[in-house]
């Protein structure tokens, strides 16, 4: 049986870039390694839509949002972590191991974060010295307004340090006029490559307090990454398998176009949270984003056993939820090397799923939905 994944990351990989990774490996020192990591930098440059160096670090994307963190902040020095979920939690663990005094505005799972909350938690703190955010909030299917974020936070000295990992590629970001002015990216998402590489852009105003806060990491050091990519190099061992196979996903990335890239994304959301209704099944996120539909599972449902009886007959692989929402949600993710037929392909398997376990629903109503919803644009 064919396996296709449908999980927020890992996603699936282009052939083309597949065919990378077979490639014996090089010298990644050669100028020819250079070379490569020079046009991967350009390219990003284009999907982050900044005019500043994307520095590559080889690591998960928890390692760009430490080294986020790491580098922008002093010891004690007051944050406002603005968190929906398990990712915004993720900045709340890397924020606590550096010491951070963090104001926190939270709402619960499958709401959003609003700008008028941020704005409240800025005027009432005005010594702060960065705002965190999260784009695209996995856990629960919750896109953020951050560019209403950006206009708040630049009329302050704050910085805004966005977790982008999930987001990027799959939703809108201009990271320089929207104000980010740190944002962070992972491989494995909608840039459609395997886990491994951590992608992070710096603005000139972030420079300034990097440049003025106290050296609290070896590794993530950013000023050693911004000293390497003068000569397109890196501090320390790269992956440069991954990075070359990265360039080809990028160019997949250029030929489309970014705008054609978000509008995409955007059509396919629509059409599944259209199929998803029509199937008599409810949405959680309040604000849902582009890259992934989650949604509720009906009472009188197993959620973790429809979800791996999907994958054992038919071969979907779709993501539970994660801690204590465990069986309570289904994430469908739709970003990156994933087009309408695959998602239809993953409502009906979940359809039938949901009929063969007794849920009452008339077999065919989602994929029409979706059909519909998408030949309407």
């Amino acid at each position: 049986m064919k396996a296709r994944l449908f999980t927020p990351g890992p996603t699936t990989v282009p052939e083309e870039t597949l065919l990378e990774l077979a490639k014996p490996v090089t010298y990644h020192r050669a100028a020819e390694a250079k070379a490569i990591l020079a046009e991967v930098s350009e390219d990003l440059k284009y999907v982050f839509q900044t005019t500043q160096p994307v520095f590559t670090i080889t690591s998960s994307g928890t390692g760009g949002m430490e080294a986020a963190v790491s580098n922008s902040l002093a010891a004690g020095e007051k944050v406002i972590l603005l968190t929906a979920g398990r990712w915004g939690e993720r900045w709340r663990g890397v924020l606590k191991a550096f010491g951070a005094n963090i104001v926190a505005v939270e709402v619960p799972y499958g709401k959003a974060v609003t700008p008028e909350m941020l704005a409240t938690a800025l005027g009432a703190n005005p010594d702060t010295k960065a705002v965190f955010a999260t784009l695209s909030e996995t856990s629960t299917g919750v896109g953020h307004d951050v560019e209403a974020y950006g206009k708040l936070v630049a009329k302050t000295e704050a910085l805004l340090i966005v977790d982008a990992i999930s987001g990027m590629g799959a939703m809108e970001c201009k990271v320089d006029a929207w104000g980010i002015d740190v944002c962070v990216t992972g491989s494995q998402k909608a840039l459609m490559l395997p886990p491994g590489l951590a992608f992070v852009s710096v603005s000139e105003k972030a420079w300034k307090k990097i440049d003025a806060t106290p050296i609290r990491s070896f590794y993530f050091d950013l000023r050693r990454y911004k000293k390497s990519f003068a000569d397109s190099d890196t501090p320390f061992t790269p992956a440069n398998t991954l990075i070359r196979a990265q360039r080809a996903s990028l160019k997949r990335i250029r030929a489309e176009g970014i705008e054609n890239l978000w509008a995409r994304h955007s059509r396919i959301a629509a059409a599944c949270r259209a199929g998803v209704k029509a199937m008599g099944l409810e949405l959680f996120a309040e604000r849902p984003n582009s890259g992934l539909t989650v949604i509720t599972v009906p009472a009188g449902v197993d959620g973790s056993a429809t979800l791996k009886k999907m994958e054992k007959q038919y071969g979907f692989k779709l993501a539970d939820g994660q801690d204590n929402m465990k069986g309570k949600i289904w994430r469908l993710s739709h970003m990156g090397y994933t087009d309408a037929f695959d998602v239809l392909g993953a409502l009906s398997a979940l359809e039938l799923v949901l009929i063969e376990s007794g849920f009452k629903l008339e077999a065919g109503a989602g994929v029409a939905a979706f059909q519909k919803a998408y030949a309407a644009k």
